[in-house]
């Protein structure tokens, strides 16, 4: 997509932001949850919630996954059998938040994950080196780094870790399983939630 073209677009859709309410953590399984964040999810190397995501973490420099790092109260902790992570984009100009990642079987002792953990161990397993799997994200790749539209302002991606008293049906531990069969998978299994918050933005100089 060229410059002007994004540009063009950024202007047509300069009002579609903000699908807050069909995010992820907006479903069904939530709903009991009052969106109080229990779990607490930090990215040392990137600072508080709401940072300006530094380019390494964008598709205009190496596209690494964020280090994250998370935490609960006893009372999540002692029950989690595995956790699972989001990354979705809620202000892009589509009507639902860009899925750029989900990632399912992270073991409940488990509580942070490194950029080399989203490289690929066994492909046919969906199996990344974290020992975890990856499932589809909107482009089927195992991340999306993000790459706002060019002056469409700040966009937030969202890094949602998801405490379940379940462990997920193995069947769902593919690369073709989707977000929304996710989100069903997930009703009655969530214990608490919460999430880091990045910030990128692109400008056409």
């Amino acid at each position: 997509m060229t410059a002007l073209i994004e540009v063009s677009l950024s202007w047509l859709f300069k009002n579609a932001k903000g699908h807050d309410a069909k995010s992820f953590f907006k479903g069904p399984a939530f709903a009991n949850l009052q969106e109080k964040q229990e779990v607490i999810v930090t990215a040392p190397e990137c600072g508080p919630t709401n940072s300006v995501l530094g380019v390494e973490y964008t598709h205009d420099g190496a596209g690494k996954f964020p280090a994250l790092r998370w935490d609960a109260p006893p009372q999540i902790l002692s029950q989690v059998k595995e956790w699972l992570l989001v990354s979705e984009d809620p202000d892009a100009f589509l009507p639902t938040p860009i899925c750029h990642g989900i990632y399912l079987g992270i073991p409940p002792t488990k509580t942070s994950v490194e950029p080399a953990d989203f490289e690929v161990e066994d492909p046919s397993k969906s199996l990344l080196k974290g020992g975890f799997h990856y499932s589809r994200s909107r482009n089927g790749s195992v991340y999306i780094p993000p790459r706002p539209l060019l002056n469409h302002g700040p966009h937030r991606y969202f890094f949602e870790v998801i405490a379940l008293k379940e462990q997920l049906d193995p069947s769902l531990l593919t690369a073709t399983t989707t977000r929304e069969q996710i989100a069903g998978a997930i009703v009655g299994k969530v214990l608490g939630w919460g999430m880091w918050v990045g910030i990128a933005e692109r400008k056409w100089k």
